[in-house]
């Protein structure tokens, strides 16, 4: 029995030969044994947990460990393939079944706590791709699995410097074509657009899957941006598309977690929709991003916390930006939209999105977002008000004349709840007022 570490680890070890003192953060150790059975691995104690083929946990380091396979493409998509593993095949042929060439490199386990002096086992010419900055297909064998596709632009948005191979871009195409990624799985497709999105450069992901046609039939809503010009007053890259690029690529940059970056991908969905007698105008996208917003989240099964920033961000992105022109009532109601009195830590994850949407123009990368200040200080203001105490003085005498109107209209309260409701918003109003050093709190040009 012989074993070998494989795949990301070898490959990040070589890309980065003088850092001794971090594990690669994207990439397991990948342990392949050959010449081995399942039986006598667990007679050596190893525990079995693969489903669909032999891979068994080390009984100390609890490191996966998976018997040398060869695979046979049995049915369009993911699940359609069956696996053969046995004593007699090879690293090799292990190696042949892997995406790309600098996932098919293997050092002996013997010298696997330093793989840049380690024998390399390369027989696909992964270290040259790795050093041409190339990312190429291992054998013919990609096209039988369509999630590679999906990895090939995470792999793209992760090392942004690295160029598709030609043959391999064709190849690509051409399993689009023949529908493969027609046959993906919810899971999988979340799965590998979630990790793209947190890479280096997630707008690579979004141009590699565009180039190979799988964008269209994945996400046709993010696909159709492209091409959809705005106003060069605002926008001064005009295209949609390359504006959503330029925002992923500055979610990165601020360090944003998952659901903002998702957040990011979808905050303007409804553009794409926007009749073309109207452009470069987008009045009322907001709406429409939120609406397609669904169906894009219960297609792909989008978890709910990603799914619900989302929501807000393409509802009230336009309301945050222009903020800053907003009265005291004006700012209460979009606090109270984004819910942000209730949760305001997601509230900084809205505020940090529309930053990202923001500075994601030409020109505009390194301009302050002082919005983000200013409704933070309202918040602050709106929080501080002492709701008990207010509910209190409700419920023991009638409501004062300060609360008996709301922007000029007498207030509907017919229950002691709305009673309650009515005067914590007019204080609310009255705080931020003062906070923000406003004349009056009521504003009726507001949203």
């Amino acid at each position: 029995m012989q074993i070998y570490l494989v795949g990301g680890a070898v490959r990040d070890a070589l890309m980065n030969p003088c850092d001794t003192t971090t594990e690669p953060s994207h990439a397991d150790r990948d342990w392949v044994v050959i010449g081995s059975t399942p039986e006598a691995m667990v007679q050596q104690g190893f525990l079995p947990v693969g489903r669909d083929f032999p891979v068994f946990l080390h009984p100390l380091t609890r490191e996966e460990y998976a018997l040398a396979r060869t695979e046979r493409k049995t049915a369009p998509g993911y699940h359609g393939f069956a696996f053969h593993a046995d004593p007699g095949v090879s690293l090799e042929d292990d190696l042949a079944r892997r995406d790309l060439t600098i996932n098919a490199m293997a050092v002996a386990a013997t010298e696997a706590h330093d793989p840049t002096r380690a024998r390399l086992i390369d027989p696909y010419g992964g270290r040259a791709d790795l050093l041409a900055g190339v990312l190429r297909h291992v054998t013919t064998a990609f096209a039988e699995d369509p999630v590679r596709i999906l990895r090939l632009a995470r792999f793209a948005a992760r090392f942004p410097s690295f160029s598709v191979a030609p043959e391999t871009s064709a190849l690509m195409r051409e399993m689009v074509g023949a529908g493969e990624v027609d046959h993906l799985v919810p899971e999988r497709v979340w799965q590998e657009i979630s990790r793209g999105l947190m890479e280096q450069r997630p707008s690579r992901m979004l141009e590699v899957l565009r180039d190979c046609g799988a964008l269209k039939r994945l996400l046709p809503e993010v696909d159709r941006l492209w091409g959809v010009p705005q106003r060069a007053d605002y926008h001064p890259e005009v295209d949609t598309g390359v504006h959503l690029m330029m925002v992923l690529d500055m979610g990165a940059r601020l360090g944003a977690n998952l659901a903002v970056r998702f957040a990011c991908l979808c905050h303007d969905l409804g553009k794409g929709t926007t009749p073309p007698d109207v452009l470069p105008r987008h009045l009322g996208h907001e709406a429409r991003s939120a609406e397609l917003l669904q169906g894009l989240c219960d297609r792909w099964r989008v978890p709910r916390e990603s799914r619900e920033l989302a929501e807000v961000v393409a509802r009230e992105h336009g309301h945050i930006h222009r903020s800053g022109e907003l009265g005291a009532a004006a700012l209460v109601r979009l606090l109270e939209r984004c819910d942000a009195l209730r949760r305001p830590a997601r509230f900084d994850e809205v505020l940090l999105a529309c930053e990202c949407d923001a500075r994601g123009r030409l020109g505009h990368s390194e301009q302050a977002y002082p919005q983000s200040a200013r409704l933070r200080s309202a918040l602050l203001a709106a929080q501080a008000v002492d709701t008990g105490e207010i509910a209190r003085s409700v419920m023991r005498q009638p409501l004062p004349a300060w609360a008996s109107e709301s922007q000029g209209n007498p207030v509907k309260a017919s229950t002691a709840g709305e009673r309650i409701a009515n005067a914590i918003h007019h204080v609310r109003c009255r705080a931020v007022a003062v906070a923000l050093r406003l004349d009056t709190p009521s504003d009726a040009t507001a949203p």
